[in-house]
């Protein structure tokens, strides 16, 4: 976003909401930071992918919606649950695997689940919670409910038949559902370049007449922007949107890919983090008057805070009782067919 729309954005924000777009993407990143430290304690166990450099998009699309709409997400979630309003104790014991978790234990890093903050899961399979999203938004149109929903995937998502069929089913029932393409270039390893025969994922929308565009994902105001128009479309006129962030990643695509992989160069990463989304809202914000360097220091102190609350809640925290196993599963085995198979048997 250009100074002068930066300028003319600040005027319509208040300083409140202003100073919480730039704390919910300070405690994302604060919170990644723990949880890439406790990876590497082997505190959290399995697979374990971090959203450092990315916290614009959530920040900027989270902060357009009211507490009773939802969101979906892909395994990318941490960031996504805390700015819903899941507490940060419960993601992070998540993420050690223990029975206060989000999931109690059983979802861990990919699996975030939290209904009452509107949160409908993390998911691990590519693509796979696309038609999911597009499910809840014609649920909340039959039921004529006044909520909306938000998709999160990465660039990879728009290559799978599920995420075709779902714009054209959410075009022609014209459903409250905003997906958000989190293109962060890379799938996995591979450019998005070699993996797609257009560059523009945003123009995957004319083939199903939803409104769509392109934004910085890491400028927080132009998600924050973009979003709250499809949101208010959404919302006022039941139609869904498809929004392309293109923003980067300046972790590996998980705890167990190295930072810069052998996909891209050391140079690259470094100039992609001279565009820290954080560094550059800061300085919107000093420009303006709005924040000082003390008051960022203070409000980082208080976010550093709540991720460290986070570890010794976690750390503190009991593993699943054994029988927790036999728990949240589609059949209960002490119920009236027993581990048998047969009425009344052991």
């Amino acid at each position: 976003m250009a100074h002068e729309q930066v300028a003319e954005h600040l005027s319509q924000l208040s300083t409140e909401q202003l100073l919480d777009l730039l704390h919910k993407m300070l405690l994302g990143r604060r919170f990644e930071e723990r949880a890439a430290e406790m990876y590497a304690m082997q505190k959290i166990g399995g697979f374990c992918h971090l959203y450092i450099g990315q916290e614009a998009v959530a920040a900027g699309a989270i902060s357009t919606l009211r507490r009773d709409d939802y969101i979906l997400c892909s395994y990318r979630d941490h960031v996504h649950a805390l700015l819903k309003g899941s507490d940060p104790k419960r993601v992070m014991a998540e993420l050690f695997g223990r029975e206060t978790g989000l999931s109690r234990g059983k979802g861990g890093s990919m699996h975030l689940f939290d209904v009452p903050a509107g949160l409908l899961g993390g998911h691990a399979i590519v693509g796979g919670h696309i038609p999911l999203a597009t499910g809840v938004a014609f649920a909340i149109k039959y039921e004529q409910r006044p909520q909306v929903v938000l998709c999160f995937f990465g660039e990879a998502a728009v290559n799978i038949g599920a995420f075709h069929e779902s714009l054209n089913m959410a075009a022609l029932w014209k459903l409250p559902v905003i997906y958000i393409c989190e293109n962060n270039r890379y799938g996995m390893g591979t450019a998005i370049e070699r993996a797609s025969a257009i560059y523009d994922v945003s123009q995957r929308a004319g083939a199903y007449d939803v409104a769509s565009e392109t934004v910085d994902g890491m400028d927080v105001l132009a998600v924050h922007d973009a979003v709250g128009r499809a949101v208010e479309l959404a919302r006022r006129e039941s139609l869904p949107s498809l929004i392309e962030a293109r923003c980067y990643r300046f972790m590996g695509h998980s705890m167990s890919d190295p930072v810069h992989g052998h996909y891209r160069t050391k140079q690259e990463v470094e100039e992609q983090k001279q565009r820290d989304p954080i560094r550059h809202f800061f300085e919107y914000l000093s420009a303006q008057g709005v924040l000082d360097q003390a008051g960022l220091e203070k409000m980082d102190a208080s976010v550093r805070q709540v991720a460290e609350e986070a570890v010794a809640f976690a750390d503190a925290s009991p593993e699943p009782r054994p029988e927790a196993l036999f728990e949240d599963v589609y059949a209960d085995p002490y119920g009236p067919y027993t581990r048998s198979g047969r009425r009344g048997e052991q």
